[in-house]
Formats: C-alpha cells, sequence, structure tokens
C-alpha cells in the first residue's frame, strides 16, 4: 500500500442547533487515507459518517480540526479539491430518469467543463467499464436499480477523479447486482483510485477494504485492517467483521 496521504483528518469537530439543543455530530475524528487504498468508514446511522464525508467533499464546513485533501484544506481551497473528487450515492438520487445514459453523462461532464472532445472519447470508456454497453441509448427511468446504480458510478467518474466517495453504493441492489457493483470497486482500485466507502454491510466491507474506521456518536472507535481488527478485538483472525462491528458499538 502507498504511504502518500490523500486525506488527512485531525481533531474532527462538528456540531449544530436543532431544536435549541447543541448537536455534537463529530468529536474529535481522527484518520488518514493513503493512496490507492479502499478506506471503509462504518457505523451506525447517525454515527456521524455521512457528516465526515459531506466536509471531505467539500459541501459542509467543519466547527472545528484539520480535513485535507491532497493537501488543501477543504474549507477555504474547495476550488482545488473539487475536480480531483467525485461522490456517488446509494440509491436512484441525482439521475435524469428522462434522459438515456449518455445524455446523463454528457450533461454531468458540460457541469465538469469538460471538453466535448474528451467526453465524445471518456464517455464510451465508461459505459463499457460499468457494463451498459448497448443500453446507453435507453431512458433511465427504463433501467433496473443495478443499472442505475452502475450509471452513477459511471457518473462519479466523468471527471476521471482521483478520489471517489462512496456512500453505500449497493444499497437496494439484489445479490448479483450487488456483486457486480463490488468487482467494479475493485476494479477502480486496480486503476489506482483512492476510495472512501461507507456501508452497512459488514462482509462487502471485509471484501472490499484495504482498512476501516469504526465510528460511532461522532467517535472513532478504533481503525485497522479486517484482519488486525478481528484478532485485537475477537482474539480470532477468522472471526467474521460484523462481531467486531457489534461488539465495538455496544462497548
Amino acid at each position: 500500500m502507498n504511504n502518500k496521504v490523500i486525506v488527512e483528518v485531525k481533531d474532527l469537530k462538528r456540531s449544530y442547533k436543532a431544536k435549541g439543543k447543541n448537536i455534537e455530530a463529530l468529536k474529535g475524528v481522527s484518520f488518514e487515507i493513503y493512496e490507492g487504498e479502499i478506506f471503509g468508514l462504518l457505523g451506525p446511522n447517525g454515527a456521524g459518517k455521512s457528516t465526515t464525508i459531506k466536509i471531505l467533499s467539500t459541501l459542509l464546513a467543519p466547527t472545528e480540526g484539520i480535513a485535507k485533501v491532497f493537501g488543501y484544506d477543504c474549507f477555504g481551497k474547495e476550488k482545488q479539491i473539487r475536480p480531483q473528487i467525485n461522490f456517488v450515492f446509494g440509491g436512484e438520487r441525482g439521475l435524469y430518469w428522462r434522459l438515456s445514459a449518455y445524455e446523463n453523462l454528457v450533461y454531468f461532464g458540460t457541469i465538469y467543463k469538460i471538453p466535448s472532445k474528451v467526453l465524445k472519447m471518456r464517455i464510451p470508456q465508461l459505459i463499457e467499464l460499468v457494463g451498459l454497453n448497448g443500453r446507453e441509448h435507453e431512458k433511465v427511468e427504463g433501467y433496473s436499480k443495478g443499472m442505475k446504480q452502475r450509471l452513477q458510478i459511471a457518473r462519479g467518474l466523468i471527471n476521471d477523479p482521483e478520489m471517489l466517495f462512496l456512500d453505500e453504493p449497493t444499497i437496494g441492489l439484489d445479490p448479483v447486482g450487488a456483486n457486480d457493483l463490488r468487482n467494479l470497486i475493485k476494479n477502480l482500485k486496480k486503476q489506482g483510485k483512492t476510495i472512501l466507502l461507507t456501508t452497512h454491510y459488514m462482509q462487502e466491507a471485509d471484501d472490499l477494504c484495504d482498512r476501516i474506521a469504526f465510528i460511532n456518536k461522532g467517535k472513532i472507535l478504533d481503525i485497522g485492517t479486517t484482519l488486525e481488527l478481528k484478532e485485537k478485538h475477537m482474539k480470532n483472525k477468522n472471526s467474521i467483521l460484523e462481531e467486531v462491528y457489534l461488539k465495538l458499538v455496544k462497548d
């Protein structure tokens, strides 16, 4: 694994007011993500995963602490970061259903101000990468959930980002569709992409992630490879990751 740090998070805090109360979404989170790795951020709903991703993708300002991507501060250096990153939601949000897959990718490419000559070369490559060959000119409203999610991945790659944020990318997919998407994510890693992944599927995280950070109630509980975490908390490298997760969250 490359030791070049792509993401640096140190003592990150984020709080906000809700119904007159001060809510601490993040309480001093720290971790690093290295170039070319798949880094899993796992935890229950409301743990702080989405808040962390929003800060790192320059959509939300932290209250305190350091959040850097490619050495740039996420709050203040957005223009330097945004061309090098992209974000993929789980589910069907963000696509234009009455357009074809090809038209969707042209639209998102123009948002990134990618020249039309580049798009004409890149879009067919992305269509092939995500396995939508022969279906790219059909309207998205006729796609299955798995096809829509593969198109989401293509959309997330339209600007050829170095860093990709995948937020529950296989949610709602059947086993075949989820397996296809996991293979696609592995392929992206082989291409050298750095990926931050959130998922509620522990087996998926075990299969995909080089390292994992468990987060709960705005705090990092532990970080390590799946093998390190299993041996440390269960004293058994053959245990399943879900056992580690449940032990940490309940403690």
